[in-house]
């Protein structure tokens, strides 16, 4: 493996791997050496494919030589006659954030947003890239799924990327290069070794190839086998989900998951935080939420805060959610019923629609509209139907609204006295019969 020589014909077999069918194979061409020998061989294989060819370029902004390396790019694409298009982002790191990741994040998310629905994204990483993404998770502490390192395939926005280059190492490509006399350029970021990525490059792995030649061969295939057991354990994973639904949409049942064993526990439960959040949260983080959430009584309403999302319980429901803005229970609004009215917050939008027999009744209304305000304790309403009042505690609890989600519903006051709890019930007196005109109140939250 450690050995493959990288010609145009090696390409067009890896290509030959993706089922599909794909209208454009578009190069991720930065102008460094491994891109240049990517888009460089594609153009050699040009004749042999069904898609067409181009390459696309990210203008991170970060080094003075960017506008030199854009024209360059697009000088060596002019001269092999490909298609050349550019992407500016802004690739600054935010406070406490890596260099490396922002620009990567930047990078991917560009390409990711513009690639057109069903094209290719071909980007260049190789076996040393990926032997050094092993490492780099490795040292990071991460789980299979982790060290599984870079897929030769997966999803990019609404197209895919592909990585054919894996399976050949960086020498394979230089020997390609000075083969063709190509000219390159060269980041002079690539030598600071304070980044992590090129200290091991440059620090670490001509060590280990010294003892180990084969070192990031062993490493790749050690990377294959990871992505091998990872894809079993998300298998599982969606298994275990499908029989772990919570009562409510899109929850997960606390008591199915403290059943299982706790390997398995916790992978249903990290492939579930995933789906919601798009990333897996650590392992300090996943034992806080079986100690806490999991393992809590049913009343005790636990809650685990983890990056810009919550993981809380409610009876035997676990519930994912994006933190949100507190609610104002001291704020109040007039609507005139006119149009629709914005919520401070994120609390959404109240509509009005005119109706038959249904809403509030629109003789109870005076010109003066309805006020808006939210609980504050002590609130009671007389449903239709139900013989009495009660309190909205009460209400609530038999509708299964979670605590943390009732003081977020609007109340809808007519004069002093709660006329419609937003979304759930109108208050008697204030129901339109069937013979009354009415007012349907539909509340629309943010989320």
């Amino acid at each position: 493996m450690g050995k493959t020589a990288f010609t145009s014909n090696y390409l067009l077999r890896q290509l030959g791997r993706q089922p599909d069918a794909v209208p454009c194979f578009h190069v991720a061409y930065s102008g460094g050496l491994d891109s240049h020998v990517l888009l460089h061989a594609l153009g050699a294989v040009r004749d042999q494919l069904d898609a067409r060819i181009a390459a696309v370029h990210v203008h991170h902004g970060l080094q003075a030589e960017a506008d030199q390396w854009e024209t360059h790019c697009r000088e060596v694409c002019a001269a092999l006659d490909i298609d050349f298009r550019v992407l500016a982002v802004d690739a600054r790191a935010a406070r406490g954030e890596s260099p490396e990741a922002a620009a990567r994040s930047a990078r991917y998310g560009a390409l990711a947003a513009w690639l057109p629905a069903r094209h290719c994204l071909l980007t260049a990483q190789h076996q040393d890239d990926q032997a050094e993404t092993l490492l780099l998770q490795l040292l990071r502490g991460s789980g299979v799924s982790g060290m599984a390192a870079m897929p030769e395939t997966s999803a990019s926005g609404k197209g895919l990327q592909m990585r054919p280059l894996l399976g050949v190492t960086r020498a394979a490509l230089q020997a390609y290069a000075r083969q063709h006399a190509l000219v390159w350029i060269e980041d002079p970021s690539n030598r600071d070794t304070a980044f992590d990525r090129n200290f091991l490059r440059q620090r670490v792995m001509p060590l280990l190839h010294e003892r180990w030649p084969a070192a990031s061969a062993s490493l790749s295939r050690s990377a294959a086998h990871c992505a091998a057991a990872s894809e079993l354990l998300a298998r599982q994973a969606a298994d275990d989900l499908q029989a772990l639904r919570g009562s409510q949409h899109e929850t997960v049942s606390a008591s199915g998951l403290a059943a299982l064993p706790g390997a398995r526990r916790d992978n249903a439960l990290r492939a579930w935080l995933k789906q919601h959040t798009r990333h897996a949260p650590s392992t300090a983080v996943l034992t806080r939420i079986v100690e806490d959430v999991l393992n809590s009584r049913e009343d005790a309403g636990p809650c685990v805060h983890w990056d810009r999302f919550e993981v809380r319980r409610y009876r035997d429901d676990v519930y994912c959610l994006a933190q949100r803005q507190a609610v104002d229970a001291g704020a109040e609004l007039n609507w005139t019923l006119s149009g629709p009215l914005a919520l401070p917050g994120a609390g959404g939008r109240l509509t009005a629609t005119p109706a038959r027999g249904s809403g509030l009744r629109r003789a109870a209304i005076t010109a003066g509209g309805v006020r808006i305000a939210w609980r504050r304790g002590g609130e009671r309403c007389h449903p239709p139907g139900r013989e009495q009042h009660h309190s909205l505690k009460k209400l609530f609890q038999e509708a299964a609204i979670p605590p943390w989600e009732r003081d977020r519903i609007p109340l809808i006051y007519l004069g002093d006295e709660l006329a419609m709890v937003a979304g759930l019930w109108v208050c008697e007196p204030f129901q339109a019969s069937a013979a009354e005109d009415g007012i349907v109140i539909d509340w629309q939250p943010a989320d």
